[in-house]
């Protein structure tokens, strides 16, 4: 069973083609790839298939740590992209992809970058069914309240701002939690804690729903960025993370691109002993 790693700003995933794997992906197979300790260890899974419509080069399907399945990670999709067209799935820069989010379509700009059209965001949707029109509220999580930006960027993101040093005072861990499971929230939200740097210049940080603080995250700082343009900075806007920077491209009418890297770091073959572990998993 072979595999390879990538990583885009630290935000690691393993990479399967289905067509290559000896069993189903489950929620436990996942957990055991991702184990840090009895297993590969990775922010999450890749799973590349034969697209299930025509015009497509494949179906992304992304998986978290935890085994849940998520619609979208910015970075994930980077280091799928760069390995179809390392791979050969396809023959030109420009393409498009399945995701549960819908359709992505990027455009390769260099060996290990790319931009991704990740089409429009939304400030109302399912999964903040109580909110209005714009997007706006407020929670109390961990005893402090909050006041929040709902974005729907292809997964449900929770924008908020803080002033000053409190973004590297704040204390993720008592709050990303909370935020991520409050009852608003009914398919679970991750949660982008960002503070404003300058005209087009943010500096976030990232809790995701399955993995929890990350080094980066490329929906989270979408989030943050279109939260950041509603309130007034200028866009593209160059959002600082703690593995590196993206640029977030929000137009007028929120329609999102993002600019970004990913590189893989190994390709590996699994032992023998461990895909029968993996096998006997539920």
């Amino acid at each position: 069973m072979n595999i390879e790693k990538w990583q885009a700003l630290g935000n690691d995933y393993i990479l399967l083609e289905r067509d290559q794997l000896p069993f189903e992906l489950t929620p436990a197979r996942v957990r055991a790839l991702c184990s840090p300790h009895f297993g590969v260890g990775s922010d999450g899974v890749l799973l590349l298939g034969a697209p299930e419509q025509r015009g497509f080069v494949a179906r992304l399907r992304i998986f978290n740590p935890d085994g849940s399945e998520a619609e979208l990670s910015g970075n994930g999709a980077r280091q799928a992209i760069l390995y179809l067209r390392r791979h050969g799935w396809a023959d030109s820069d420009v393409f498009s992809i399945e995701t549960a989010a819908g359709e992505i379509r990027p455009r390769i700009t260099g060996p290990t970058t790319c931009t991704v059209d990740q089409g429009r965001a939304r400030l109302r949707s399912p999964d903040f069914p109580s909110g209005p029109d714009d997007g706006a509220g407020t929670l109390t999580a961990g005893g402090r309240d909050f006041s929040f930006q709902h974005v729907q960027v292809g997964n449900p993101q929770c924008a908020i701002e803080l002033d000053g040093a409190a973004l590297e005072e704040l204390d993720i861990g008592a709050y990303g939690p909370a935020i991520e499971a409050h009852g608003l929230f009914p398919n679970r939200t991750n949660v982008s804690f960002w503070r404003r740097d300058g005209d087009a210049e943010i500096t976030a940080r990232i809790f995701e729903r399955g993995v929890g603080e990350t080094l980066s995250s490329g929906t989270g700082a979408t989030g943050a960025a279109v939260a950041a343009v509603l309130r007034g900075l200028d866009s593209p806007v160059t959002v600082h993370l703690d593995g590196g920077e993206l640029e977030v491209d929000v137009g007028e009418d929120l329609h999102i691109c993002l600019t970004g890297w990913a590189a893989p770091v190994y390709r590996a073959t699994l032992s023998d002993e461990f895909v029968k572990e993996l096998h006997e998993a539920e």
